[in-house]
């Protein structure tokens, strides 16, 4: 039996309802797993309870039902071995972009010399491209130049788990691009474990190994598993020539269009788990 990274059992969501013995689902019987140094993206409509599955990974939310194994043990609480990068930055306004990602890499490593973190950020720093901003506050950078601290503090630490909440959401299509692309290359350096929500069908082809597709909410569940067949290293410009590109996309959209609104549990009730979609030629 292969052993995953990351094992994802019968996880669900609820809240009480209106009535005593009732309650609100909002995702049941979610199933899957990651293995290490694996890209996963989730797509869903919103309400599905996607944010909540991350929130759950990074131990900021607790489950109804079901566990989270990481690396053997099962997970609890929020942990440094566990990094998130959510859409709104979350960075702090009083220190500077260095002192950002020197702030979560001296939390990692108390023993590291000030010389060796501030190294070690530095480094991070140059490869999301921001060499000479290290010394400006988050309210003299862009939107874009501050996700981009978020994220060289996220790989800075280098936790086992990378979660991502639609880091790039709030950015305009021409920022995005230029962060997708240098997260592909800090990604491919690190061969980080990342699990990525996203509302973007071709950002998830750009990036992803595997793309997870929710249905609707509530009750949602965890339908699909697409492989992106397309082969590494990936740029913007080429994948849409690949032969499986447009397989692939046209999958995923009409996957949200239609299939996104059937009831699987009704489809397949004995099978919780996604069904493997593998479109290569």
């Amino acid at each position: 039996m292969k052993h995953h990274f990351l094992q994802i059992e019968n996880l669900k969501k609820s809240y009480p309802g209106p009535d005593k013995d009732s309650e609100l689902v909002i995702f049941e019987n979610a199933n899957f797993t990651i293995d290490k140094g694996e890209f996963v993206c989730v797509i869903g409509h919103s309400g599905c309870g996607k944010s909540t599955i991350l929130n759950i990974l990074a131990g900021l939310d607790e489950a109804s039902d079901g566990i989270v194994i990481m690396d053997g043990k099962e997970i609890s609480g929020p942990s440094l071995e566990r990094g998130v990068v959510f859409q709104n930055y979350s960075l702090l306004p009083w220190r500077t972009a260095l002192q950002n990602v020197t702030f979560g890499v001296q939390a990692r490593w108390p023993e590291w010399s000030k010389e060796k973190v501030q190294e070690h950020s530095l480094r991070f720093l140059e490869l999301v491209g921001l060499k000479g901003a290290e010394d400006r506050k988050p309210s003299q950078l862009s939107g874009g130049m501050r996700q981009r601290v978020s994220i060289a503090r996220a790989f800075a630490t280098q936790p086992q788990l990378l979660l991502m909440d639609e880091p790039f959401g709030a950015l305009d299509a021409l920022t995005r691009g230029v962060i997708q692309e240098e997260l592909i290359k800090i990604w491919e350096e690190s061969k980080q474990t990342v699990f990525m929500i996203t509302h973007d069908v071709d950002e998830a082809i750009l990036l992803a190994d595997r793309i997870l597709l929710m249905t609707n909410g509530p009750k949602a569940r965890i339908a699909e598993s697409v492989k992106v067949s397309i082969p590494r290293p990936r740029k913007r410009t080429e994948i849409i020539h690949h032969q499986d590109y447009y397989k692939i996309r046209n999958h995923l959209v009409d996957f949200l269009v239609d299939r996104s609104k059937q009831d699987i549990s009704v489809l397949n009730p004995k099978d919780a788990s996604p069904k493997i979609i593998d479109l290569a030629s």
